[in-house]
């Protein structure tokens, strides 16, 4: 991958994978192999060192062609995750539970999600965009006994991560729903919310929370920007009378950097 045409030809590729594998899904894990070995490999590619330099120059270069492939390769790369997190809630009521290095990489990044700002037994925490297999609020829940709820859009992903948490969390405060932000039950004493990086409103529904959460609610909103860019949402500017960002951690070796907000 030593040429942008290479570069950009390898993205096309994939692509191609991705839109095979997420039409194939039926409900079953009969593509699951394929689609980890996929997810894993894509992983790897946003986080090599070597090819960020070829990505800038591309995007220096910059064509409709280009910029088209890269919203094509976030929206399909993260409908692709969504099923293997469902894959994986099936492999684990299947008894036939295995970890990914998709999976070792977010896991690992969970303990930094917060910064200085802790979460305690005392704390409520939101995950928006918990997918099939709610690993953050079950590891949040276990460490530090916070009460913890996580929604989807996705019914199939909710029922699927109900079932993991009952398996996976007993005696812990997790719930999972389906339903709108603005309908979650006491969201006014949410003291940490997280946005997953694949969810493609998320700007728009940190703007909605504004008025709806108290005034010392922390947001941590999982992103990706540059090379980073092609398996996540990037970040966006806020409304600085509304929000001011307080903090950003980048780790070059994760799939995703962190923004962390408070309220002005």
């Amino acid at each position: 991958m030593n040429t942008l045409t290479t570069f950009q030809g390898y993205l096309s590729r994939l692509l191609t994978k991705f839109d095979d594998l997420a039409s194939n899904y039926d409900d079953t894990m009969t593509y699951s192999p394929e689609l980890e070995r996929l997810i894993d490999e894509y992983s790897t590619f946003i986080t090599h060192e070597a090819n960020k330099n070829v990505w800038e120059q591309l995007i220096h270069e910059g064509n409709d062609e280009l910029a088209q492939l890269v919203v094509n390769l976030r929206r399909q790369s993260a409908r692709c995750v969504a099923i293997m997190e469902k894959y994986r809630a099936l492999k684990l009521l299947n008894h036939h539970e295995s970890m990914t290095d998709y999976f070792k990489n977010i896991e690992s990044s969970i303990e930094s999600e917060f910064g200085s700002f802790h979460v305690t037994a005392k704390s409520k925490v939101l995950l928006v965009g918990s997918g099939a297999f709610p690993m953050t609020l079950l590891l949040i829940a276990k460490r530090t006994g916070a009460d913890v709820v996580g929604i989807d859009i996705d019914d199939e992903a909710v029922q699927l991560g109900r079932k993991v948490v009952e398996k996976l969390g007993e005696g812990l405060n997790v719930r999972l729903e389906q339903s709108p932000i603005e309908n979650i039950e006491k969201l006014n004493m949410v003291s940490h919310v997280i946005f997953s990086s694949t969810v493609e409103q998320k700007y728009d529904l940190l703007d909605h929370l504004h008025p709806l959460t108290r005034n010392d609610v922390v947001v941590a909103m999982r992103y990706g920007d540059q090379l980073k860019s092609l398996f996540n949402y990037p970040s966006r500017e806020v409304d600085k009378q509304k929000w001011r960002k307080v903090n950003t951690i980048v780790r070059p070796e994760h799939v995703f950097d962190i923004i962390l907000y408070q309220k002005s």
